[in-house]
């Protein structure tokens, strides 16, 4: 069978592992909090299964444009920001360019640019698990066809800054397509981040990506929006898989923003939540990066699997990267002290000078 052996090679994107009953799924960065009822009710009197969606979710895509102080020909829906990014890769970049991004980051990048047929190029991070922006801006080449900037980048929280986008924009070529994946920014509270709703119409080379599966609870959905100048989006338009979104995600989607307000009380929950925890980890002597997502990091290294193991048998399913660490995600508030008291028991085994230490 004559397949493409790249893609054969690739090891493809691993979704986060499943929990039993009586376990805590901290593996995904889903929200913990059921559907708001007025948000279900809506997704519900939307269920129509004989009949075609209207897929360019139009009246999302004039609801967020409204909001966006933008055109709906600005805005593109999808099926999560997971396939608005691989849409926007297919757009621009083919065999013999190059897809940029911070490493480690969003591990699903790496995939969608080998579907591609480009080549991935990965900056190593900094040593706080945040982007290197100007190693990014260097490793440009003539083949760099899309720059991708994750922000809170995931797996580690860390933010990009506006001053240090702004620096990042003006090295980078005006036709050079540069997305800015904010999947985690309602999570946000460092008031220094990048807003890419600030940046709208600033750039003619930046596109936004974000989602309501995170923030708003919509996971199983799968409903994203994409702005940016209204060409991009076309061309992206011209990839995607047709009739993907559905008419319940966008009854629910459109519910969500009526309610967002009750939305966000529940985003500050979590942010809470995780502020208490990374507080409880410092103090047990881990290193934690300043996460600005409803995730921490564990930087574990060659201790990654071990420890992943040590948490499953508390009953805490968690995201482990061999070889890097364990990402865990902001679950209910039953799970912390679980996953407090299993950490003590990680650090406790950690040689002297390991990373995962706080000096």
């Amino acid at each position: 069978m004559k397949l493409r052996p790249e893609i054969l090679a690739s090891p493809g994107y691993q979704q986060g592992r499943p929990a039993a009953a009586d376990a805590f799924k901290l593996s995904s960065n889903e929200n913990p909090f059921p559907p708001l009822p007025s948000v279900l009710a809506a997704a519900t009197s939307a269920l129509t299964l004989n009949r075609y969606p209207n897929a360019s979710a139009p009246a999302l895509r004039s609801a967020l444009a409204e909001r966006l102080g933008t055109t709906a020909d600005e805005v593109l829906i999808g099926t999560g920001a997971i396939a608005l990014l691989q849409q926007l890769f297919l757009a621009a970049a083919g065999p013999g360019d190059e897809i940029l991004f911070s490493w480690r980051s969003f591990e699903a990048y790496v995939t969608m640019t080998t579907v591609t047929g480009a080549t991935a190029v990965m900056v190593p991070n900094r040593a706080d698990g945040g982007h290197d922006l100007d190693a990014m801006a260097a490793a440009i080449t003539p083949e760099t066809r899309v720059v991708v900037v994750c922000s809170p980048n995931n797996p580690t929280g860390v933010i990009v800054t506006a001053e240090e986008f702004a620096s990042f924009m003006e090295k980078v070529p005006s036709d050079l397509l540069v997305l800015l994946d904010e999947a985690y920014a309602e999570f946000v509270t460092d008031p220094a981040t990048v807003d890419g709703r600030t940046l709208i119409g600033r750039y003619p080379n930046l596109v936004i990506l974000r989602t309501f599966s995170k923030a708003y609870g919509l996971a199983a959905l799968r409903v994203g929006w994409a702005t940016g100048p209204a060409e991009i989006l076309q061309a992206a338009r011209l990839t995607e898989v047709l009739l993907s979104v559905t008419g319940v995600a966008e009854a629910a989607a459109l519910a969500s923003l009526e309610a967002e307000a009750e939305l966000l009380e529940r985003v500050s929950t979590i942010t809470e939540r995780r502020t208490r925890l990374v507080d409880a980890l410092r103090a047990q002597g881990w290193n934690i990066p300043q996460s600005e997502s409803n995730f921490i990091w564990l930087a574990l290294g060659e201790h990654t699997l071990a420890g992943a193991e040590r948490l499953l048998d508390a009953g805490l399913v968690t995201r482990p990267f061999a070889g890097d660490g364990i990402r865990l995600s902001i679950g209910e508030e039953e799970s912390l002290a679980p996953l407090l008291a299993t950490a003590a028991e990680i650090l406790s085994e950690l040689p002297a000078g390991h990373p995962a230490r706080a000096a």
